[in-house]
């Protein structure tokens, strides 16, 4: 009979505790914003479904106030001041720059990020493994080595590379480092790589006007900026019959050559188990940043074509989706 009592007890204690949150939870209203560059999108909807399947329901017991900035990064640090004033419970960010800004807004509500590229090498957080402040979430991959020795695999003639980029998300001392070591790998790779910044979606032709008439390939940094202008990006590196990556399945969809890089949907969708964490009672300083471990390789074999080039079997077979 004690034993059967005790057991009551510790019964008891864990699912108290649960029912007190659940029920809590059917009464509360949770209040999180979203910041980004590009405003609503495939990757924000990814975070709602995942938080729908942790029980979180707009218009139920979870409103969401988006701010975007519509391709100006400028305008971040204005939108993460308004969120900060908006009586929020949590901020989700989307990418370094709204990451960055939302920082630099609050020190105290939680920050999730979906997404940003070397979170410790930019000081976004103090570790992977111990972020520290108000700030967790998901690291995403800045090595444009690997796309770009995945080009130079598939079209091995080319020879004269542009990179698109945006200076927002790799600023200052750590993009300049980013950019020697891209530019030492283009080195081994038998190619000449010439940078060229795109600030802002809107100055995608006059980009392409500045192109080295002797380019024979593109690479495309992974960036809100250049993921807002990804179509136009491919339309015009089809025009010149521009072999292209990106870091983005996008890319390679809407018809550049090919894309290498994580699943962002998904990665999405996992934030949202951070948030919900953080809205039952957990502290961001106590949730590691999750690293990708899965990336894709996408191939357009339409564009393959209208290129004129025949990719080699060998390369094809690594494919993680081939779009004919």
């Amino acid at each position: 009979m004690r034993r059967n009592f005790i057991t009551l007890l510790g019964s008891l204690a864990v699912a108290l505790p649960v029912a007190a949150y659940v029920a809590q939870s059917a009464e509360r209203v949770w209040r999180i914003g979203y910041l980004s560059t590009i405003g609503q999108s495939e990757l924000s909807e990814s975070l709602l479904q995942g938080l729908r399947e942790s029980g979180y329901v707009e218009g139920k017991n979870l409103v969401v106030e988006f701010r975007d900035a519509a391709g100006k990064n400028e305008r971040l640090p204005e939108l993460a001041m308004d969120l900060v004033r908006a009586d929020l419970d949590l901020i989700v960010t989307e990418g370094t720059p709204a990451t960055k800004a939302a920082i630099e807004a609050t020190s105290f509500i939680p920050i999730v990020f979906g997404s940003a590229q070397d979170p410790v090498e930019k000081r976004i957080v103090a570790s992977l493994a111990h972020p520290d402040g108000n700030v967790t979430g998901l690291a995403v991959i800045t090595n444009q080595a690997k796309p770009l020795e995945l080009l130079k695999e598939a079209v091995p003639g080319i020879s004269r590379v542009v990179f698109v980029y945006d200076p927002a998300t790799s600023p200052g001392a750590y993009g300049e480092a980013k950019l020697e070591e891209l530019q030492t790998e283009a080195r081994r790779l038998g190619i000449t790589l010439q940078q060229l910044a795109l600030r802002d979606p809107d100055e995608t032709d006059r980009l392409f006007t500045t192109l080295p008439a002797d380019t024979n390939g593109l690479l495309v940094h992974n960036s809100a900026i250049n993921l807002m202008a990804h179509k136009r990006i491919c339309e015009l590196a089809m025009e010149r019959r521009l072999p292209a990556v990106g870091s983005l399945r996008e890319f390679a969809v809407d018809g550049c050559l090919m894309s290498y890089g994580e699943n962002l949907p998904d990665a999405y969708r996992r934030a949202a188990s951070y948030v919900d964490k953080i809205l039952r009672g957990a502290k961001p300083s106590d949730l590691p940043v999750t690293q990708a471990t899965t990336f894709d390789v996408v191939i357009n074999l339409k564009s393959a074509k209208a290129l004129g080039l025949q990719l080699p079997a060998t390369f094809l077979i690594r494919a993680t989706e081939v779009i004919d």
